[in-house]
């Protein structure tokens, strides 16, 4: 267990979920990224137990762990078990539960554009639209699906243009903004197929960070 990170009222924390199974440059770049357009003074990668929309399940938790940190240093990035320790399986839960832990903290959903096209899918997915702002990164070709999305389709005058995304932290759910990012070609499912991940999947982090 890491413990649960720390977040001073008033602060605004970008929240990156996933299995990250493995971490990659796709997810430094959205990071680094949420930190400067953003205006956050935090962003947390939540390393989750697994995907309840994945029929398989990711690798051992304390390696995906150790791979993501190896990524990521950076001192304004914590790597968190926060979802193993509170219990939670779904997004929304968890949002619900750090809300009620960190009074006046706030919190703004990260994600990359391929999420938003599948968003709908998620459990409680309008919950989540109108818990905490949200923070979409898109590579420049991705950007028309990503708008044709149900979750933008439902939410249309929720959107703030990306030239106001450092409004998104202080602004009211339900709020999103899309950001063009030209993200690495890396995902992790196509790392986990070319057999990159597992053996050696600390080491091989370092070197790509």
């Amino acid at each position: 267990m890491l413990g649960f990170p720390y977040a001073a009222r008033g602060q605004a924390i970008g929240l990156l979920g996933g299995s990250f199974d493995p971490p990659h440059a796709g997810h430094v770049a959205i990071t680094r990224a949420a930190l400067t357009r953003l205006g956050l003074d935090r962003v947390w990668w939540l390393v989750s137990p697994g995907n309840p929309l994945k029929q398989q399940g990711p690798a051992a938790m304390d390696a995906r762990i150790d791979a993501a940190r190896a990524m990521m240093d950076d001192p304004r990035v914590v790597v968190s078990d926060i979802e193993r320790q509170l219990g939670t399986r779904y997004t929304s839960e968890t949002l619900a539960r750090l809300v009620g832990l960190y009074p006046g903290v706030r919190f703004v959903w990260l994600m990359g554009s391929d999420n938003l096209e599948g968003f709908h899918r998620w459990q409680d997915w309008r919950a989540i639209m109108e818990s905490v702002p949200i923070g979409v990164f898109a590579r420049p070709d991705g950007l028309t699906r990503a708008r044709g999305a149900k979750a933008a389709r439902t939410y249309p005058q929720a959107r703030l243009s990306s030239s106001d995304a450092r409004l998104l932290k202080d602004s009211a759910a339900p709020a999103w903004c899309f950001m063009e990012l030209p993200l690495r070609p890396e995902s992790s499912t196509e790392i986990r197929r070319a057999g990159k991940w597992r053996a050696g999947a600390v080491e091989a982090a370092r070197k790509d960070r």
